[in-house]
């Protein structure tokens, strides 16, 4: 894969969500994301779907916008935890455990710091739906790494499950993705968000 095409896909990625955090409401932001996010992955040369599959790929699923899988929530504090997770060529992904939230109504998961150059918060999910109407490796909420990142705070995170994303690995298995463990598991199902293909 092109290194620039690579750096304009995390260029475009921020672009998107920089557009989400402005939109004045979620619904309109949800459709935003959702529209770039599909044009991203059946166009963009970085796509985690190969040539020959992106042409013939149908276009993302992402389930109808739902306010009640949205939370605006305070990250507290949890007891120090590392994971040290594989990432094909690049080795290993350091993760360290910087705190917990809690979704009304679905559960509570665990917020990690991804180390490394700069470093950012990443909060995957796992939940009733994987293997079945989402990917069964789970799905990402935040990848602040990589540009997703809903915006707020410690005492104020933005969780919006209906941006919950499949990660590469969904796409094609060259690719080598950080999954959710037990702390990033919902007994609950979250059936909103992007689908399965």
């Amino acid at each position: 894969m092109d290194r620039w095409d690579v750096l304009d896909w995390r260029r475009r990625v921020a672009d998107l969500y920089a557009r989400v955090r402005a939109a004045r409401e979620p619904a309109g932001a949800h459709a935003v994301w959702a529209a770039g996010r599909d044009a991203l992955i059946r166009t963009h040369p970085a796509s985690p779907l190969p040539p020959g599959v992106r042409e013939r790929f149908p276009g993302t699923r992402v389930a109808p916008y739902a306010p009640a899988f949205r939370f605006v929530v305070s990250v507290a504090d949890a007891p120090p935890a590392t994971r040290a997770l594989p990432a094909g060529d690049d080795g290993q992904v350091a993760l360290e455990r910087v705190g917990r939230v809690a979704l009304p109504g679905l559960g509570e998961l665990d917020v990690w710091w991804v180390g490394g150059y700069g470093g950012g918060l990443f909060l995957p999910v796992r939940d009733a739906t994987s293997g079945a109407a989402t990917y069964g490796g789970g799905r990402y909420v935040l990848d602040t790494v990589k540009g997703a990142d809903l915006g707020g705070g410690r005492e104020a995170l933005v969780v919006d499950l209906n941006f919950a994303y499949q990660p590469s690995c969904a796409y094609h298995p060259s690719w080598v993705c950080p999954l959710p463990a037990s702390g990033n598991t919902l007994a609950a199902a979250v059936p909103v968000g992007e689908l399965a293909a």
